[in-house]
């Protein structure tokens, strides 16, 4: 008997039909003599709807109460999945996230979990019970419910895989596993047996939406073995895990977008020390995430500093640079998108940058910034022209 640790997301368990489609894959996977943990996302699109409830109230609504408001959508999940899990005969439970033990820090809408406490989903096991368990949630040291930003029931998932030892966390999607390139944008996509923790590490932080690029991180810190398939279609989805066999030498494992991206450039910045510091000290006080960044060199004491965030956290890293550090000449290009490739075999192979900057200049597409890593190359391209590169780059490097 093993222990099993099943994630489904909001489209998997959007409406009647899809609950019930759930329901039979967890109850023919415990009918089979196992132990279930099922943790799901709020219906469809019901996240975006109270979002959007929320804005015809306030503009700025406070992030305790957005969290408060969130967590609704997955209790509604877990109590209709656990309502057809019993209708079928497979005796169910649902707990929220603090019921299940999901301990976490103040950081409201974006909260990382300090500790799981997980007492109450095995005495539930111990019951013969699937254990359906909502995602995304947990409390804080002053009892006020968190959330952990979007993609969070994917690392609820892991957290409780790696807490309970469980023998296999099956992240279930709407796709069949984890392809080359967005199989419902580009053709010829190729979907992949296995990937290393790292790369799709690399694909989930790039803009591939089909893990959570934390959940994946958890996942390998605590060697979790994953694995994502479609809860639509039973065929074998795709492993993830520390060490795969590279049959066929794939040099690049996909190729991702990302289009919400932000350039902030600073203009006429002192060229002296601890200038950098002062800069990126201020954002990380306000959590706010720096991936690229450039710096031209210093002529007549002045230097122009670039990087990317998130279009999300762009104004107030604008209101930062302007009110804390001073800066007057800041300026924000919000048209922007990244498109990458990654893959472990560049390592050891040299040209892949050359056909990826190859792709994007047949298509007539301008870049912008450059950013590389032993295992990913990341360019920074108009975003009108994202979908485009991310063809061309496919087509480049896997015909």
């Amino acid at each position: 008997m093993a222990l099993i640790v099943q994630k489904f997301g909001g489209s998997s368990v959007k409406d009647r039909d899809r609950i019930f489609n759930v329901a039979r894959i967890v109850a023919n996977t415990h009918n089979a003599g196992n132990d279930v943990v099922v943790v799901v996302s709020a219906q469809g699109d019901t996240t975006d709807d109270l979002i959007a409830k929320a804005a015809e109230i306030t503009h700025n609504p406070s992030a305790r109460e957005m969290d408060m408001l969130l967590a609704a959508g997955e209790e509604i999940s877990i109590a209709l999945l656990a309502m057809a899990l019993n209708e079928l005969g497979c005796h169910a439970t649902s707990l929220t996230g603090w019921q299940a033990g999901f301990r976490t820090d103040r950081a409201y809408t974006k909260a990382r979990i300090t500790k799981l406490e997980t007492e109450r989903i095995s005495s539930e096991l111990e019951r013969n019970r699937v254990v359906v368990v909502a995602g995304f949630q947990g409390l804080n040291k002053l009892d006020d419910i968190t959330t952990l930003g979007r993609g969070g029931s994917d690392t609820s998932a892991v957290a409780i895989a790696a807490a309970l030892h469980a023998d296999r966390c099956q992240i279930f999607t709407d796709v069949e596993g984890v392809y080359t390139a967005d199989p419902r944008k580009v053709r010829n996509t190729r979907k992949l047996d296995e990937i290393t923790f790292d790369e799709m590490l690399e694909l989930a932080s790039l803009g591939a939406q089909v893990l959570n690029n934390r959940s994946v991180e958890l996942a390998k810190k605590y060697n979790v073995e994953l694995e994502v398939l479609s809860s639509l279609n039973p065929v074998p989805g795709t492993v993830v895990k520390e060490v795969v066999k590279d049959v066929e030498g794939m040099l690049i494992k996909g190729v991702a977008k990302d289009t919400d991206v932000a350039v902030i450039t600073i203009l006429n910045v002192p060229d002296e020390p601890g200038t950098s510091f002062k800069i990126f000290g201020l954002l990380a006080q306000k959590n706010i995430n720096v991936d690229i960044i450039l710096q031209s060199t210093g002529r007549d004491g002045k230097k122009d500093i670039s990087f990317t965030c998130a279009e999300s956290e762009a104004e107030t890293a604008l209101r930062v640079l302007r009110e804390s550090a001073k800066f007057d000449q800041v300026i924000c290009d919000e048209t922007c998108a990244k498109v990458s490739i990654v893959g472990a075999g560049m390592q050891s192979h040299s040209g892949v940058a050359s056909k990826m900057f190859e792709a994007l200049s047949n298509s007539n597409i301008n870049i912008k910034m450059i950013s590389t890593s032993e295992i990913k190359i990341s360019c920074i391209i108009d975003r009108e022209d994202a979908d485009k590169a991310v063809s061309a780059i496919h087509d480049m490097l896997f015909e």
